[in-house]
C-alpha cells in the first residue's frame, strides 16, 4: 500500500519546488535574440539581481550551476599561485576551496565544526597573523546546506575590518539568497554569488555573481581569466557578450517570472515567511528529540538556518530506511546527509516556494515514517509547530 500519488513533492535543498507560474513563463517560442525585448529583459534582470544582492555593484549572468560561479569568482579576481582562506562551517566552503586548488590557487582552511558556525574572532585572530599580507579572499557561505548552519556573515566582515586586512570578502549565498537578509555593500562584502534553483524558484542553469568596484579593480591584473567568464568581455556593447554567446531565453523568462513574485510579495514577507516556517521545522525537531534518536546537527539554536535543516539519527537507526518510507509511500523527498554526515542525517528544505501547508505536510509524513519504522520519537511534535504558526499568523 502507497499514498504517493499524485505531483512528488520536493523537501530537498535544491532544486526546490517551482511555482506553476515560472513553469508558464518558460511555456513560449523562442526569442529573437537581437531584438530590443531581449535586451530589455537582460537589463532588467541585471538591475533586480544587483537589487536582490543589496549592492551598487555590477551583476553577472553565467549558463551554469553554482560551482560554474565559484570558478568565475576566482578566475576573475586571482593569479595562480595566490593564496586564499576558505571558512570551514560544513561542505561548501571547502569545496569552493578545492575547486580553486584545482586552478592552481593556495588554499588554506580556516578549520571549523560540522555542528557550528563560523567563529569571527578566530577570523580576525588568523587575519591579524598574515603580517605579509599573502591572502588574498576569503571564502565563506551564508548557509551551508550540507550542516544546516547559517553564518554571521556581517560580524565576519566586521572581523576582517578590525583586523585591518585587504583581503576581498567572498560569500556564496545560493542557499540563501531570496530568503534571508543579505546586505552585500552594508556588510562589506566584495563579491557575492549565486544561483537559480534555490530561492529563487527557477529552474538549474543559471549562476549569477555580483562584484563591487574594489573586486574589478583587482580584476584587471587577474591572471586566471578566461573569454567564458571574464567580466571585462562581458561589459561590452553587444548584448551576446554578456552570455559569452547565445542568451538562455527560456530561463532567463523563468527567472523573471520569479523575482517578480518575489518582489510584489515584498523581500520583507519572503525573509518573514522563511522564519516563521524554519521555526515550525525547528519546533517539531526540538520535540522529536526526546525521544532520544533524532537531534539537529547544529548545536546552538542561534546558528540553524531558515532555508535548510539537518537531521542527526542516532542509536543504530538508519536514515535512508525514512527516506525511503517517505519517498515510497507518502511521495515526500527528503534530502540526504552529504559529506561526513553520508549515512547519518537527513535534511529538510524549507526555501523558494514554499508555504504552511507544504512544510506541515512534509513534517507529517516524515512523523508518519517515524511511527511506521518504529523510530524512538517525543509526541505532539506537530501540535507544536502549528500552536508555533498560528501564535505568528493573525488574522
Amino acid at each position: 500500500m502507497a499514498l504517493r500519488a499524485g505531483r512528488e513533492f520536493l523537501a530537498i535543498p535544491g532544486p526546490t519546488t517551482m511555482p506553476d507560474e515560472v513553469l508558464r513563463a518558460m511555456h513560449r517560442p523562442s526569442l529573437d535574440i537581437y531584438s530590443d525585448t531581449m535586451v530589455q529583459l537582460t537589463d532588467g534582470l541585471l538591475r533586480d539581481l544587483s537589487r536582490l544582492f543589496r549592492t551598487k555593484g555590477q551583476s553577472y549572468i553565467y549558463i551554469a550551476n553554482g560551482h560554474g560561479a565559484w570558478e568565475a569568482v576566482l578566475s576573475n579576481t586571482l593569479s595562480r599561485g595566490d593564496k586564499i582562506l576558505a571558512l570551514e562551517s560544513g561542505r561548501f566552503a571547502v569545496g569552493w576551496g578545492e575547486a580553486a586548488a584545482a586552478m592552481g590557487i593556495d588554499v588554506e582552511v580556516l578549520k571549523g565544526d560540522l555542528r557550528r558556525a563560523v567563529r569571527p574572532s578566530e577570523v580576525e585572530a588568523r587575519l591579524r597573523q598574515d603580517t605579509d599580507r599573502k591572502i588574498k579572499m576569503i571564502l565563506v557561505v551564508q548557509v551551508d546546506t550540507a550542516s544546516g548552519v547559517v553564518n554571521d556573515i556581517a560580524a565576519i566582515g566586521q572581523a576582517i575590518k578590525a583586523a585591518d586586512h585587504d583581503a576581498l570578502y567572498v560569500v556564496d549565498t545560493v542557499a540563501s539568497l531570496g530568503c534571508m537578509p543579505f546586505e552585500m555593500d552594508d556588510w562589506g562584502i566584495d563579491i557575492a554569488m549565486s544561483g537559480s534553483q534555490k530561492g529563487l524558484m527557477t529552474p538549474p542553469g543559471l549562476a549569477f555573481v555580483a562584484a563591487n568596484d574594489r573586486a574589478r579593480r583587482v580584476h584587471q591584473t587577474a591572471g586566471l581569466r578566461t573569454p567564458y567568464w571574464d567580466w571585462t568581455l562581458r561589459e561590452g556593447s553587444e548584448h551576446y557578450r554578456k552570455y559569452s554567446g547565445t542568451a538562455p531565453v527560456h530561463l532567463l523568462y523563468a527567472l523573471r517570472q520569479a523575482l517578480d513574485m518575489l518582489f510584489e510579495e515584498t523581500l520583507d514577507n519572503s525573509f518573514l515567511r522563511h522564519r516563521l516556517l524554519a521555526q515550525a521545522v525547528r519546533r517539531t525537531v526540538e520535540t522529536w528529540a526526546q525521544g532520544g534518536v533524532i537531534e539537529f546537527n547544529i548545536s546552538d539554536p542561534s546558528e540553524r538556518s531558515d532555508t535548510v535543516t539537518t537531521i542527526r539519527m542516532n542509536n543504530g537507526h538508519d536514515p535512508a530506511a525514512l527516506q525511503n518510507y517517505c519517498k515510497n509511500k507518502c511521495g515526500v523527498v527528503l534530502g540526504t546527509g552529504i559529506g561526513a554526515l553520508s549515512g547519518k542525517a537527513f535534511r529538510i528544505a524549507h526555501m523558494g516556494h514554499i508555504n504552511a501547508p507544504m512544510v506541515l505536510g512534509t513534517l507529517g509524513v516524515v512523523e508518519m515514517g517515524l511511527d511506521a519504522l518504529g523510530i524512538p520519537h517525543g509526541a505532539g511534535a506537530l501540535e507544536a509547530a502549528i500552536k508555533l504558526l498560528s501564535d505568528n499568523v493573525r488574522p
